[in-house]
């Protein structure tokens, strides 16, 4: 409930018991049908007033104590209706439009496989695909409304597939998000065939560009929740096309997997921001299939993920030693108020994280 939705709940509570109707006692009826069987004035000395109605406050307590409530749940939600203890917090609402600054930092506490996002914003974001928010779609370009709704679904879908797929994560081939792409996009299929089948990728070649993977024989995931927050946007691009835009930050939770995920074990979240461009195109104009889009831009910033040079996966630092050192400037990693940086998951853009 937002501040201004409260202050009218309570005004029109106390406003509601003034006006609410006064049922007369019975001592009150009483005196006034003696009243009405007496034509006429009754004599001074013999006068009997009726006497004054009392005002019933039942409308009163009920709206007052329903506000105590609702002020209960706003300022204690985590005891009164089951959400996370501590400072977790509400879930917040959908993002919309980019933040003015970086989330609230609560008391800094130390993940567990009980609990992976414990001490983090991130314990508030969404839940997979929840936590991306998708605009009201209008006509643009050479779609109409339904047409522009189901790009913003597809594409959602894509990062669905890329960044959340169990399977994917575990190191598989990201059959579904490939098959959202553009095929006669000879660039971007060169760049899939040469990422997903070297062993010893360059910084342009590395599948983390696109996609969120880690070596299931180094880390495992702490449960079966990656949280997310972040939205699309759309507007018309070149040819009539409709250029859509995803700005969105995941959070993984893993242990290592030497320790077998056990109840003890480290974890650590590996942070990513990706921000990619799609183009779903007028078929009329470019060389395309139903139901695929052109893969305008994509750029990356990742925390945690592992230095030095790429692999093809995130390599969360267990232990905090090993491997190279994060390089380059600190970086909230759950501040989206600024654009992307565009840091790739190589060395040279390695950047550490000052909360994680």
């Amino acid at each position: 409930m937002s501040d201004e939705e409260w202050e009218r709940f309570l005004r029109e509570s106390v406003t509601g018991a003034a006006q609410a109707p006064v049922e007369p006692s019975a001592r009150d009826r009483e005196a006034q049908g003696r009243l009405r069987e007496r034509p006429g004035p009754p004599a001074p000395w013999r006068a009997h007033p009726a006497a004054r109605p009392r005002r019933r406050t039942g409308w009163y307590t009920a709206g007052f104590v329903a506000a105590l409530a609702l002020l209960a749940v706003a300022l204690f939600p985590q005891q009164l209706t089951g959400w996370p203890r501590g400072d977790d917090g509400a879930p917040l609402a959908a993002e919309t439009e980019r933040p003015r600054g970086a989330p609230g930092d609560g008391p800094r506490l130390r993940p567990t496989v009980a609990e992976p996002f414990r001490g983090s914003p991130a314990a508030r974001w969404g839940d997979g695909g929840a936590g991306i928010t998708v605009p009201e779609a209008r006509a643009t370009g050479w779609m109409d409304a339904a047409g522009v709704e189901r790009a913003l679904r597809q594409s959602r879908d894509f990062l669905v597939a890329s960044s959340l797929d169990p399977r994917v994560l575990r190191g598989e081939r990201p059959a579904r998000a490939i098959a959202l792409l553009n095929p006669h996009q000879e660039d971007v299929q060169r760049y899939l065939r040469t990422a997903l089948s070297t062993a010893a990728p360059t910084p342009e070649t590395d599948p983390l560009l696109l996609f969120s993977r880690f070596r299931p024989d180094q880390a495992l995931p702490v449960g079966d929740v990656v949280k997310t927050r972040g939205r699309l946007a759309y507007r018309e691009g070149k040819r009539g096309a409709v250029e859509v835009t995803a700005d969105v930050t995941f959070v993984y939770p893993v242990t290592p997997a030497a320790g077998g995920g056990g109840p003890d074990a480290e974890v650590v979240r590996t942070i990513v921001r990706r921000s990619i461009v799609l183009s779903w195109d007028d078929p009329d104009k470019v060389v395309t299939e139903p139901g695929t889009a052109s893969l305008v831009s994509y750029a990356l910033d990742m925390t945690n993920g592992g230095c030095g040079e790429p692999t093809g996966y995130f390599a969360p630092p267990f232990g905090a030693a090993g491997g190279p050192s994060a390089t380059g400037d600190p970086v909230d990693p759950y501040d989206r108020s600024a654009p992307i940086g565009g840091g790739g998951a190589s060395a040279r853009d390695c950047r550490a994280a000052t909360r994680s």
